[in-house]
């Protein structure tokens, strides 16, 4: 199971040359920032036979988790809005995590508040909690040998400075990033992200709950506000330009709103890395809900 050491690769997109961060080329259950995330969890030992975590019906999380469960042998129970139409012919993050044992559960019967804030792991009787996204502290500890590697290859190439880009669902990933090059002195090394889930309050407040400000990296504000997965042709063209100018398939929740934001403010491309988070396997859902809606695509 490959866990890190992604490669870098150099790219141009609208004359614009950058690196990426292929951690979609990790192993293919735990590719991305969910490798990275739940690193902690795969490598420690928890005196527990289930997993509880939350969130939407075709997370990445979701799918990763449901996977961790069956490397370790718990059961995993997830709550959320259950769409029943999806159940009838799951794809995706949906199939696979059905696929591997997911116990769906309604998140109406989730007795917890702020929900959206929740940032501690808990482990109650025989059960592991985990908040959605895997937004926790012990995500830190996979998000530090990514900054490693980083580091590593910057100097590597002699780099002194350079900018690094990745959007936000709950930011767990570019806070520990920005933590962890708090550290590295002798490197300018800033990390910029954008949010895709509501606004750039939403975003400080679940940066808040995890770290002080002085860790934080830095958000730049989308210049048009794009409502979390719905269906913008825009954004879809883009992605397609994308795979085909770079020979790269980036995720189609995220990636498009963050290279949207990035090319609205090009001098980020100053020796720029973008930080692939992978997400490929919900690509398929999200590719069907395009062609549903708009017959062109």
């Amino acid at each position: 199971m490959k866990l890190a050491d992604s490669p870098i690769h150099q790219v141009t997109f609208k004359n614009f040359s950058f690196f990426v961060k292929r951690d979609d080329l990790l192993d293919k259950d735990f590719n991305g920032n969910k490798a990275r995330k739940l690193y902690y969890f795969l490598k420690n030992s928890f005196d527990v036979k289930k997993v509880i975590s939350y969130g939407s019906m075709q997370s990445n999380a979701m799918y990763s988790l449901s996977h961790l469960a069956k490397i370790k042998g718990w059961k995993f129970y997830y709550y959320t809005r259950i769409n029943k139409e999806l159940l009838k012919n799951p794809i995706g993050n949906l199939k696979g995590s059905l696929e591997n044992g997911m116990i769906l559960e309604d998140i109406k019967n989730l007795d917890i508040k702020n929900l959206n804030l929740l940032s501690k792991i808990e482990i109650f009787d025989d059960s592991l909690f985990i908040p959605e996204g895997v937004r926790c502290k012990e995500a830190s500890f996979g998000i530090k040998i990514l900054a490693d590697e980083i580091v590593s290859w910057m100097r590597e190439k002699d780099f002194k400075k350079i900018n690094i880009f990745l959007p936000s669902g709950t930011g767990v990933s570019a806070l520990y990033l920005q933590k962890a090059f708090k550290k590295i002195k002798d490197l300018d090394i800033k990390v910029y992200t954008t949010p895709c889930v509501l606004d750039e309050e939403y975003l400080k407040k679940q940066f808040l709950s995890l770290e002080e400000a002085k860790y934080h990296p830095t958000i730049i504000k989308p210049t048009k506000k794009y409502r979390f997965a719905k269906l913008y042709p825009k954004l879809f063209l883009l992605w397609q330009e994308l795979k085909k100018e770079t020979n790269i398939e980036f995720d189609l929740l995220y990636d498009p709103v963050g290279f949207t934001t990035l090319m609205d403010n090009s001098y980020l491309f100053n020796r720029l890395l973008y930080i692939h988070q992978g997400g490929l396997i919900g690509n398929e859902s999200m590719i069907a809900r395009y062609k549903r809606k708009f017959a062109k695509i």
